[in-house]
């Protein structure tokens, strides 16, 4: 569906890139009677280009740079009066947040520009880095006061803009986003920062909500990857993961993805919980990489290490003690070993008998029970808390 849509991009471009290089085997159609070659047709193909990319066409990818670049000379060559056009003095604006060069912008007649000042300069400003000046800019304009297309892209670089300092209206910007440019790269994108940002606000419902919109529209998406590492580091860097309650739904999303994703992801969660106290979801977590884990991997002991722990703390102290006593410690990250350890001489001390016997206690007034010395568990779990957020999911590519 996209390579048509290519085809007749580059036929717009003409003579500026040679279109054969990049067609199918067999003649080319002729472009459409509305291939007028102005400057918001070519963003408009660009963006459909872009869209495909969003649905998994990996020629669209690959070729995106390139037709990035050949839109840019064909600005640069169009007469100075297209520009009064509004669509096309929008255009360059879109064709700037879609990825393209700045310098090709800033050669463009100003003073023929037909679009709003802030806009123009606030654009400039974020793709050049100038992240104060780009919010300055940019912070009063509402995306739903300008066309659809626009406003889209705006909202998607305000999402960017105030992620850190705003977040709620970061949130909100990546709604108007995804509202106004479904079906769109803006909208998976938006989907992309969003999750984040949900996670971190603890808002568990639009966390779910998003995760699922996002594979139902865009699980194909050349970025789904950068979607998943977003989600993970959202669940786990939060407390969404914690409560037993809504762990069946959690279980449901995390089978959205790969095996071993969905290990490291499991493992993550069980140590976050085990850290925070939560014992419940610690085991819940355990049992599912036990599950997902091969027999005598350094996973399957870290599995038995999360599991052994809740067992042994909550209601199951002989078989849990059990089970940490039977790891093999040679498979165990190196950071787990005083976690172990600390565990066990816990989970010993709360076993140590009181000094004498039962015959001569009923003699003797009631012993009060001896305080145990917390010092070092303590210690261990603060240093075990600096840890965490350790997820090494996917490499983190560079993003639009």
């Amino acid at each position: 569906m996209i390579r048509p849509l290519l085809r007749a991009t580059l036929l717009m471009l003409l003579p500026f890139t040679a279109a054969g290089a990049f067609a199918e085997p067999g003649p080319m159609p002729p472009p459409p009677a509305s291939a007028s070659g102005e400057p918001y047709e070519l963003v408009r193909a660009l963006q459909a280009v872009q869209d495909g990319i969003a649905n998994g066409d990996s020629a669209a990818h690959g070729s995106h740079s390139a037709l990035i670049r050949q839109i840019g000379e064909k600005f640069l060559a169009a007469d100075p009066g297209v520009w009064s056009n509004s669509q096309n003095g929008q255009a360059a604006v879109i064709y700037l947040l879609s990825g393209g060069a700045p310098q090709i912008i800033r050669k463009l007649p100003r003073d023929k520009l037909n679009v709003d000042g802030r806009l123009f300069d606030g654009a400039l400003a974020y793709v050049e880095g100038r992240q104060d000046e780009a919010r300055e800019l940019l912070k009063d304009v509402k995306p739903r006061t300008v066309p659809s297309g626009l406003g889209g892209q705006l909202a998607l670089v305000q999402g960017a803009l105030f992620a850190r300092a705003e977040a709620s209206l970061a949130i909100e910007r990546l709604d108007d986003a995804r509202l106004l440019l479904p079906g769109t790269l803006v909208e998976e994108a938006a989907l992309r920062r969003e999750i984040l940002l949900v996670g971190q606000a603890e808002d568990f419902d639009k966390f779910e909500f998003l995760t699922l919109a996002y594979i139902r529209h865009y699980h194909n998406s050349v970025y789904a990857g950068d979607f998943w590492q977003r989600f993970a580091t959202g669940l786990t860097q939060s407390s969404l993961a914690l409560d037993e309650r809504r762990f069946a739904r959690i279980t449901t999303l995390l089978e959205q993805i790969d095996r071993a994703s969905r290990l490291k992801l499991y493992l993550v969660i069980a140590r976050t919980a085990m850290v925070r106290g939560g014992l419940a979801v610690t085991r819940l977590a355990g049992e599912r990489a036990l599950t997902l884990s091969a027999d005598a991997s350094a996973e399957r002991e870290r599995a038995h290490l999360f599991r052994g722990v809740s067992r042994a703390l909550a209601d199951e102290y002989d078989g849990g003690l059990a089970e940490l006593k039977a790891l093999d410690r040679s498979k165990l990250p190196e950071r787990d070993i005083p976690f172990l350890n600390a565990t066990v001489q816990l989970a010993l001390d709360v076993r140590k008998p009181f000094a004498g016997g039962s015959a001569a206690a009923a003699d003797k007034s009631p012993v009060t029970p001896a305080r145990l010395d917390l010092a070092s568990s303590n210690a261990t779990l603060a240093r075990a808390q600096k840890q965490l957020g350790e997820l090494e999911l996917l490499t983190r590519d560079r993003r639009p």
